[in-house]
């Protein structure tokens, strides 16, 4: 866990009376609220997350009623009609692409041709299949919930959602022949937002660059993982990079000490409540946060091939090799 470098990072008996003395003086000020980089929330909206995806799950499989279809070869039978599509379908133990389509899974003819803008939405609450689902919402607890602490359910809900929605975007654009499913574009979106946000409050951690190496590791090994056949590396690459760009706007924090002078003498010079790295931060991210979602929305619902503008781009999503082919998009 990070670990804030307050100023020097030592605290001297000094200042210690000098904070007690300020906190004094802040509590005998009238009430009003002010962003107080220290406050925890208690993280309630990433559990209802987690929640409303396991439900859409169980609804999925109710829907699906495999052995109406499947007559003897369903997985897990003792379920009814909870049980799974048979492995050689699906082997993540889950519905039938059909159900999934029915249910609002991302896909590029009903997207572009029946204007079914709504599943760049849909689809992030659909998993294809009990292990997919697992892998998601236990990442989902372990990175959502620690943010959310941090910087409050509206934030992350914006970071997660919009995240989502950029991973769609990106992937309509690359793949066409396949449907796509998962919350992994808006987890990517999450660890994009703890990259930034280390980047922009640089100055207040301590153990700042085993942090970022951590981070960038992580990253990489997710993205790395990407490339293997029938996993969407394009939702994860724009989740991660729509993220990224929302943790500057979102997450910057005030300078230490910046709350302490609010009660400062009218006269006396002020500091700024950012950087200002942090502010350049903040244009240069929200002029290319709206600029590249209006242009992919634009291009996608225009009809447009990403590979026509990005030849070599199906490397990111898969990299042939002797012991696997890459489907054609």
């Amino acid at each position: 866990m990070l670990r804030r470098d307050l100023e020097s990072g030592v605290e001297t008996k000094d200042n210690r009376a000098l904070n007690n003395s300020n906190f004094n003086n802040y509590s005998a000020a009238p009430n009003s609220y002010v962003y107080d980089p220290e406050t925890h929330w208690t993280s309630w909206l990433v559990p209802v997350f987690v929640l409303a995806n396991v439900v859409v799950f169980i609804v999925a499989m109710y829907i699906n009623n495999c052995p109406t279809k499947n007559q003897g070869d369903c997985v897990a039978k003792f379920l009814h009609r909870f049980s799974f599509q048979p492995l050689s379908e699906n082997p993540l133990f889950g519905p039938s692409s059909l159900t999934l389509t029915k249910m609002g899974a991302l896909k590029w003819d009903s997207v572009v041709n029946h204007r079914q803008g709504w599943r760049l939405i849909t689809c992030i609450w659909l998993h294809a299949g009990l292990i997919h689902l697992a892998a998601n919402m236990f990442s989902l607890i372990f990175i959502g919930i620690r943010l959310e602490q941090q910087f409050g359910f509206v934030r992350i809900g914006i970071i997660y959602l919009l995240s989502g929605f950029g991973g769609s975007v990106l992937s309509s654009l690359f793949i066409r022949n396949n449907i796509s499913v998962g919350a992994s574009g808006a987890l990517f979106g999450l660890l994009g937002a703890m990259l930034s946000e280390l980047i922009t409050n640089w100055t207040i951690y301590s153990n700042k660059a085993a942090a970022l190496l951590t981070l960038l590791v992580i990253v990489v090994i997710n993205l790395a993982i990407g490339i293997l056949p029938h996993i969407d590396n394009f939702a994860h690459i724009g989740g991660f990079l729509t993220g990224l760009l929302l943790g500057f706007i979102l997450l910057a924090r005030p300078q230490y000490g910046w709350l302490e002078q609010r009660h400062l003498p009218a006269g006396v010079r002020r500091k700024s409540k950012f950087k200002a790295y942090q502010y350049t931060l903040w244009i240069v991210s929200l002029v290319l946060l709206v600029a590249g979602l209006v242009i992919a929305s634009v291009m996608l619902f225009r009809g447009e091939n990403g590979y026509d503008h990005c030849h070599w781009c199906h490397y990111l999503s898969c990299v042939p090799t002797s012991k696997w082919k890459c489907d054609d998009s």
